[in-house]
Parts: structure tokens; sequence; C-alpha cells
């Protein structure tokens, strides 16, 4: 019986987009362990992004810095080294 729970924060994550985690990582577990989608568990926790740390700081304010370092909106991509963006 896998279980796998993921955390992410809470911000703008919409019902769709959880349930093709969930599908997607079900679908992993089925492909490459053999494992039983009725007998796989996935759980999302999601935690307010300022009871996230990251870097040293709370990601709330990890994300407003990285926001106000940024020279424009359209190079405010995600971070490859913060999970959280």
């Amino acid at each position: 019986m896998p279980y796998v729970n993921v955390k992410i924060t809470r911000d703008g994550v919409t019902a769709e987009q959880k349930a093709q985690i969930v599908a997607e990582i079900t679908a992993t577990l089925q492909r490459v362990l053999g494992k039983r989608p009725e007998h796989t568990h996935i759980v999302i926790d999601e935690i307010d992004p300022e009871n996230w740390g990251f870097a040293g700081m709370l990601t709330t304010e990890y994300r407003r810095q990285a926001a106000n370092n940024s020279p424009t909106t359209s190079d405010c991509g995600s971070d490859p080294q913060n999970p959280l963006s």
C-alpha cells in the first residue's frame, strides 16, 4: 500500500491541478513499481506560506525579496532552487 505525502504552499492551486498530481503520481507508482492504483494513497498537505521557511526566512519574505530583485515581471519564473516558487 503506497502512501505519498505531497506538501505544497497554499496559494492558488486548483482542484484540477491537485487531481492531476494525484493521477500522475499514482500512474508513476503503477508503471515503475507495479503498484495497484486502488491501493495507492496520495495526501496533499497545503501549508500557509507564512508557515514554511526557505533560505533562512519565511516563504512570504523570500518571495517578496525575489519579486523586488527581479528587473521585470516577465523574468519572475520559478526558482530552480526553491521548490515553493
